[in-house]
């Protein structure tokens, strides 16, 4: 008898009485959900608008950067041994956000409110993902170009820079955030009580 053979008789031996489940062409996704109303609908529209309005975002012409030229830009009185640790992956990723392959007004739209959302969480640290062209007019080192310049017109970023090879290269770039003034107060609270 050969081995194969006396695994298959192993093998039904092990499962015994098993009978297979029924097929069925659907999964079972549980109750169904409704479609949203047409008040919902226009109540999603009204809130979109009115944080596309508040979207300072420039569209405007962009100089294309080189596809292979790392990125890097910080604030005057950020230290450079804060930019080398944000460089060198110094500190997690506490939240991060994925642009690849999405239209520029998209990537725009979506970029507004995740700074926005994750300066108000008091995060810190925090990865885009953009991609980067092989090409210097490749849609990805367009998009790449523009997070550049779009970075420096928020107030609540302190520094960015070109991520590791690990981290996804050039094709991604970690952003330091400034403290609130809510992380400051309890920064401060935390350091009396270490003294008190």
């Amino acid at each position: 008898m050969s081995q194969s053979l006396r695994d298959e008789m192993d093998f039904r031996a092990l499962v015994g009485d098993v009978k297979p489940l029924p097929q069925r062409n659907r999964a079972d996704t549980g109750p169904q959900r409704q479609r949203p109303s047409e008040a919902q609908l226009a109540r999603r529209e009204s809130a979109a608008e009115r944080l596309d309005e508040r979207n300072f975002l420039s569209d405007d012409f962009v100089d294309l950067l080189p596809p292979f030229d790392p990125i890097e830009f910080r604030r005057e009185g950020i230290q450079q041994g804060v930019v080398d640790k944000l460089k060198h992956g110094g500190y997690s990723v506490q939240a991060q956000l994925h642009m690849l392959r999405r239209p520029l007004a998209e990537c725009r739209r979506m970029l507004f409110p995740f700074i926005q959302e994750a300066y108000a969480h008091d995060l810190r640290s925090v990865l885009i993902v953009h991609g980067r062209g092989r090409e210097l007019d490749s849609p990805a080192n367009v998009l790449r170009s523009y997070i550049a310049k779009w970075l420096t017109q928020f107030d609540e970023v302190q520094a960015y820079v070109s991520a590791q090879p690990s981290e996804g290269g050039l094709g991604a770039t970690w952003v330091m955030l400034r403290k609130s003034d809510r992380a400051k107060a309890n920064n401060r609270e935390r350091q009396q009580k270490r003294r008190g």
